[in-house]
């Protein structure tokens, strides 16, 4: 069985809202203010490497398939060419590459994705499908990617009202010289 993998930027306390900036938000573009550094490029170049598929919500597909098309090199090549599942009630089709839409039905055909034959399926951004995900116990491993700064307004990975989940750290790195800082987790379960 494939693990669904979310992997986020995040800030101290929690926000995942726009960290590169193109979607304008007020507080965004809060990441590339930091360097991680080689080591952190590595990790996440080895972390899309090791996957073959991309789950991801409307506003962060349509963010990527506007940017990533017209990139190239290693990492891009490997965007480009994986499947990339797009969930979305309004997408009337999918374009790029290797895309494919879920439109109903979503937790089951999640659940399918999981047990076909392949690798990880990464989940980048997409803070509504994530909530998703957790609420129907989807997410196998959680990667986030930590930098020191505070926002105090914005999406967050957990959101307010939840019920209390677990976790389990399973590895934890700075990576660059700024104090960002890699955190692997696992949900306990039963």
């Amino acid at each position: 069985m494939r693990k669904i993998v979310v992997t986020e930027f995040l800030t101290l306390d929690g926000v995942m809202e726009d960290p590169g900036g193109a979607e304008k938000s007020a507080g965004g573009g809060w990441a590339f203010q930091f360097q991680r550094g080689p080591e952190g490029d590595r990790l996440k170049l080895d972390e899309l490497m090791a996957s073959d598929a991309l789950l991801l919500g409307r506003v962060t597909y349509q963010g990527f398939a506007a940017a990533w098309p017209s990139m190239t090199g290693e990492f891009a090549d490997k965007m480009n060419g994986m499947t990339k599942a797009v969930v979305s009630t309004t997408l009337a089709k999918a374009e790029w590459s290797n895309s494919i839409l879920i439109r109903e039905d979503i937790p089951g055909a999640i659940a399918r994705l999981k047990h076909e034959q392949g690798h990880d399926i990464l989940v980048a951004g997409s803070a509504r499908l994530v909530q998703t995900l957790i609420a129907h116990d989807l997410v196998d491993e959680y990667r986030l990617m930590v930098y020191p700064v505070v926002l105090g307004m914005g999406k967050r990975l957990f959101a307010d009202g939840k019920d209390r989940r677990a976790l389990k750290l399973v590895e934890a790195r700075p990576v660059g010289t700024q104090g960002v800082v890699t955190l692997v987790y696992h949900p306990t379960r039963g």
